[in-house]
C-alpha cells in the first residue's frame, strides 16, 4: 500500500491509560514503531504532547471511545493534528487484540490514509453543543417528570386530563394545586381557578375533580414533580440564554438558517451548534445529510438489498430536523414544503414524508450555509403556490360539466 504519511502516531485510548505507537517509515518503504503507555492524568497527557514533538510527529489518530477521547483532544489540539475515527473503522482482528495491537493497527490504518475522519467542530461550536445536547437532556427529564406527574393524576382519578386539552396549562395547574393543598373541596374555588377557553367547560371541570381523594403520598409526589418541573423549566431557560449568548459570532448563520420555513430561532440555534456554520468540512450536500442520519442506509449482499433505514446518527440533530420538517408541513405562511409533505405522504405515508422533508431542509441548509444565500430554492414559486381547492360537485356544475364534454343535456321529447 501506498505510504501517505511517513510519520505518524495511533493512540488506543482509554479510561486510564493510554498507549502510543509513532510509526516511522524511511525511503526503503520499511516501518519502524517505538510505543509507549500514558496515564490520563493531566500531567502525562503533556508528556504524551511533548513525546510526540521530540519524535516529530506531526499527526496522530484515535477512535472516538466514550467521552475520554475529549480531554487528549483538548491537549493536543493547537501543537499536532489531530483525526477522531468511529471505532468500527479501526476494529482490529478478534483474538489477535491487546491494547499494544490496538495501537499498532491504528497506525498502520493511519499511515496508509485508511482511516475515514469524524467532523470534529472548532473548540468553540463544541461548547456550543454540549450546552445544546445538555438542554436537550433537561427537556427529556422534564417530560419524564410530566409524565409521573400524569400518573399521580390518574392514580387519585383526577380526570382534568380528559377534559383539558393541557393537563400542564394554567387552569389545569390551579386546580391541582388547590387539591394537593389539603384544603375540602370547595366548587366554587374551584370555578373562580378556572382561566380562559376552559370556562365553556367549567361543568367538566368541576365533576372531573368531584370527590377524588388524595392521599397524602399522591400529595407529595405532586407538589415535588411541580417544584421540580418548574426548577427544570429555570434550567432550560438558562441554557437557552448562554446558547444564545456563545453563538453570537455566528450569528449570521443563525438568522440565514431562520429564513427557511419551520425553523424559529431556538430551532436555528441548536442546528448550528451541531453542524458549525462551515460547510467546506462537507463533501457536498448528501454528506451532510448522511452524517445527520437523513440518508437511507447501505446493506447488500449477494445482489440482495435488505432494509434500507435511515442510519443511528445524528442523535440530536435529526430530532430537531424532523420536529422543523412537521412545522414547516403545517405551516399555512408558507407552503413550499407543505406541497412537498402532501406528494411523500400520499406515497410512503406521514411518518417518511416527514424524514422526506427534514433531509431536503438539511440540503437547503448546506447550499445556503456554503453560499451564504437566503433560502430560495429554484422551484420555490411553484412548489409554494398554494393548491386549488376542489369544486364541490352539485346538480348544477355537473350539468355544466357534462356540457361542455359535448353532451346534450336538453328536455327529452315525448317522441323519446
Amino acid at each position: 500500500m501506498r505510504i501517505v504519511r511517513p510519520i505518524c502516531c495511533g493512540l488506543d485510548v482509554h479510561k486510564s491509560v493510554i498507549v502510543a505507537t509513532i510509526a516511522s517509515t524511511g525511503e526503503d518503504g520499511v516501518t519502524s514503531y517505538e510505543q509507549r503507555s500514558f496515564s490520563t492524568l493531566n500531567p502525562d497527557l503533556a508528556r504524551l504532547r511533548d513525546w510526540l514533538l521530540e519524535r516529530g510527529c506531526p499527526e496522530v489518530c484515535m477512535e472516538s471511545t466514550g467521552k475520554y477521547w475529549i480531554p487528549v483532544l483538548d491537549v493536543l489540539e493547537g501543537h499536532v493534528g489531530v483525526v477522531v475515527t468511529h471505532p468500527k473503522y479501526v476494529r482490529a482482528i478478534k483474538g489477535k487484540k491487546t491494547d499494544r495491537k490496538d495501537s499498532r493497527w491504528i497506525a498502520d490504518l493511519f499511515k496508509c490514509d485508511l482511516v475515514r475522519t469524524s467532523f470534529i467542530p472548532p473548540r468553540d461550536i463544541r461548547e456550543c453543543r454540549e450546552i445544546a445536547r445538555y438542554r436537550a437532556k433537561l427537556v427529556g427529564m422534564r417530560s419524564s417528570e410530566r409524565n409521573r406527574y400524569q400518573n399521580c393524576m390518574t392514580v387519585s382519578n383526577i380526570g382534568l386530563g380528559s377534559v383539558l386539552s393541557d393537563c400542564m396549562g394554567v387552569t389545569a395547574r390551579a386546580v391541582m394545586g388547590d387539591l394537593a393543598s389539603g384544603e375540602p373541596f370547595d366548587e366554587a374555588r374551584v370555578r373562580s381557578l378556572i382561566r380562559g377557553s376552559a370556562k365553556a367547560k367549567a361543568d367538566l371541570v368541576v365533576d372531573s375533580v368531584r370527590g377524588c381523594a388524595i392521599d397524602d403520598a399522591q400529595r407529595f409526589k405532586i407538589s415535588a414533580s411541580l417544584e421540580h418541573m418548574e426548577h427544570l423549566d429555570a434550567l432550560v431557560a438558562a441554557c437557552e440564554a448562554e446558547l444564545r449568548e456563545r453563538l453570537a459570532p455566528h450569528w449570521a448563520a443563525v438568522e440565514l438558517a431562520q429564513t427557511m420555513p419551520g425553523v424559529g430561532e431556538l430551532s436555528a440555534m441548536l442546528i448550528i451548534s451541531e453542524t458549525g456554520d462551515d460547510m467546506s468540512v462537507f463533501e457536498d450536500a448528501d454528506h451532510l445529510a448522511s452524517w445527520a442520519g437523513l440518508a437511507p442506509g447501505c446493506n447488500e449482499s449477494a445482489g440482495k438489498r435488505k432494509s434500507a433505514r435511515t442510519t443511528r446518527a445524528g442523535r440530536y440533530l435529526k430530532p430537531v430536523l424532523v420536529q422543523c420538517a412537521k412545522a414547516a408541513a403545517r405551516s399555512k405562511a408558507d407552503g413550499y414544503f407543505a406541497s412537498k409533505f402532501e406528494a411523500v405522504a400520499k406515497r410512503r405515508g406521514r411518518k417518511k414524508a416527514s424524514v422526506a422533508v427534514a433531509r431536503m431542509m438539511v440540503v437547503c441548509l448546506w447550499h445556503m450555509l456554503a453560499n451564504g444565500e437566503a433560502f430560495s430554492p429554484s422551484d420555490y414559486g411553484e412548489a409554494a403556490r398554494s393548491r386549488p381547492t376542489r369544486e364541490e360537485l352539485t346538480e348544477e356544475s355537473a350539468l355544466r360539466l357534462l356540457r361542455e364534454m359535448g353532451y346534450d343535456i336538453s328536455a327529452p321529447t315525448a317522441d323519446g
